[in-house]
């Protein structure tokens, strides 16, 4: 830990020199291993405070989530939202001159280089910001020693060693597998190989019915591709409110993705003429598929990350065990991001631990991220976005609750943009006199309501009542609408909800 006053800072900020003069001996305020979301926000949040920061990364900087997971599939998910509104402009009065029932071509291979053109811009950004702080980059693979030290093993063998006054653990995650289907990169794939798609299978198995599996299949089934998914669960997206899971659940039957709930699979064998592959399901089912997606969580890349003697420790999971403020059992070793047992595994939680754990090195008050209280967001169509309680877990916790529900098709703008489907979903804590007191969950589905739920999760997480909120006036017309709409029918004076 360093003094962080304003001649510290202004320092670092003016010439970057500071963590290269540390670095000379090879010691360093904070030495971050793993430069993905969690990794590379906590780099830049205490080098933006004077700290001088080391990151040690394998691959390249942004990690999964910008290279394999969140941007890329956004960027394909909006290809189909493309899609979606090329092949309906018909019913905008707009003609692309072909006959009626003519159909949009897809050239995957267009979108495939968009999206990596997408992901080195962001990447270029990162490093220059990176670089402009000062923080010091090591790739290879890290390991922390007793003591505080790191050795990095580069990718020819070579190994070399630093140490850092405090240790940042953010490895990250890898996808999780199941018996029996083992990737092969071109009939079973996971979503690294997904994203690195030139062409569009014709038919598809996805095998997890969770954000990432349905995300995918929404991508495959709006581009053309017959989709199946399977969930070993009763029902997909096992975690949200069963009001928006039903808005996903019927959109998904009416463009025909079949999904096969509470079902168990047994493997799969070679299709017909060594072609794609043969799914085996429940009761001696079959389904013949051109491609299997892999989709059923992530798991902690732990393996390597510690050598004996450094006092952390690693669940049965294999996850780190770490405390609410990110502090492993090791004094100065934190973690944060995927690598962290009991954690949602989302990138932006991953940016709000880092600078629980910079903040916590300085020596700063700071409050502990609240997991029951983050923002979600999901990318399928129609899109979901939740901050707070379910309304089974509102009940389950023992609260007496007050709902109101508003549908999107009552909405102005949704009506001009032709996409209705959707619901906005408000969970208070009823009052002794009835009325609707603390608002404890908003729940919504449908356009762009991952761009919506700013609001929402702004009054889960100050604990706000509908008659605060209500005061608040939303823009005409507007999505964001129907959001001030339901909490305004909850002050029990609604304009257009019951």
């Amino acid at each position: 830990m360093v003094p962080t006053g304003p001649e510290v800072v202004s320092e670092h900020t003016a010439s970057g020199q500071r963590g290269a003069e540390q670095g000379a001996n090879g010691t360093y305020d904070v030495v971050i291993i793993g430069g993905g979301p969690g990794g590379y926000a906590a780099a830049l949040y205490g080098a933006a405070a004077g700290l001088s920061m080391a990151i040690v990364e394998l691959d390249k900087v942004g990690g999964t989530c910008l290279h394999r997971g969140c941007v890329p599939a956004k960027e394909f998910l909006e290809t189909a939202a493309v899609y979606r509104t090329v092949a309906g402009a018909s019913q905008f009065g707009i003609s692309n001159g072909t006959a009626d029932n003519a159909k949009p071509t897809v050239e995957f291979a267009v979108s495939q280089a968009r999206k990596q053109q997408v992901v080195d811009q962001l990447f270029k950004g990162l490093s220059g910001l990176l670089k402009g702080r000062g923080v010091a980059l090591f790739n290879g693979t890290g390991t922390l020693l007793p003591d505080h030290k790191v050795r990095i093993t580069g990718n020819d063998g070579s190994t070399t060693e630093i140490t850092g006054t405090d240790i940042v653990l953010a490895a990250g995650s890898l996808p999780r597998m199941i018996p029996g289907f083992d990737v092969d990169g071109t009939v079973v794939m996971t979503s690294d190989e997904v994203l690195a798609l030139d062409t569009l299978p014709a038919s598809v198995a996805v095998v997890g019915g969770g954000a990432i599996g349905c995300e995918f299949a929404s991508l495959f089934a709006d581009l053309g591709s017959k989709v199946t998914v399977f969930e070993a669960l009763p029902t997909i997206l096992t975690g949200c409110d069963s009001d928006v899971v039903n808005v996903v659940a019927r959109s998904f039957r009416k463009r025909g993705i079949d999904v096969k709930a509470g079902m168990q699979l047994q493997g799969h064998t070679p299709g017909p003429s060594g072609q794609g592959t043969v799914v085996l399901y429940g009761d001696g089912e079959k389904l013949a598929v051109d491609a299997v997606v892999v989709s059923v969580g992530r798991r902690p890349r732990t393996d390597g990350l510690l050598a004996e003697g450094t006092g952390v420790i690693i669940d049965e999971r294999g996850f780190v065990v770490a405390d609410e403020m990110m502090l492993t059992a090791a004094p100065g070793v934190w973690a944060v991001g995927d690598v962290v047992a009991n954690t949602p595994q989302l990138a932006h939680v991953g940016f709000a631990e880092a600078i629980v754990v910079i903040k916590s090195i300085l020596g700063e008050p700071v409050l502990p991220v609240d997991y029951d209280r983050v923002p979600w967001a999901i990318y399928c169509h129609p899109e979901v976005a939740f901050a707070g309680l379910t309304e089974a877990a509102a009940k389950e916790a023992g609260y007496d609750i007050v709902v109101k529900k508003d549908p999107f098709g009552g909405n102005s703008r949704a009506r001009i943009i032709g996409d209705t489907e959707g619901v906005v979903k408000v969970i208070a804590q009823r009052r002794p006199d009835g009325t609707a007191g603390k608002i404890l969950g908003v729940h919504m589905a449908g356009p762009w309501v991952t761009e919506q739920l700013g609001a929402g999760y702004l009054a889960v997480n100050w604990e706000a009542t509908p008659d605060e909120v209500a005061q608040f006036i939303q823009p005409h017309p507007s999505l964001s609408e129907t959001f001030g709409e339901t909490v305004l029918a909850l002050t029990g004076r609604g304009l257009h909800v019951a």
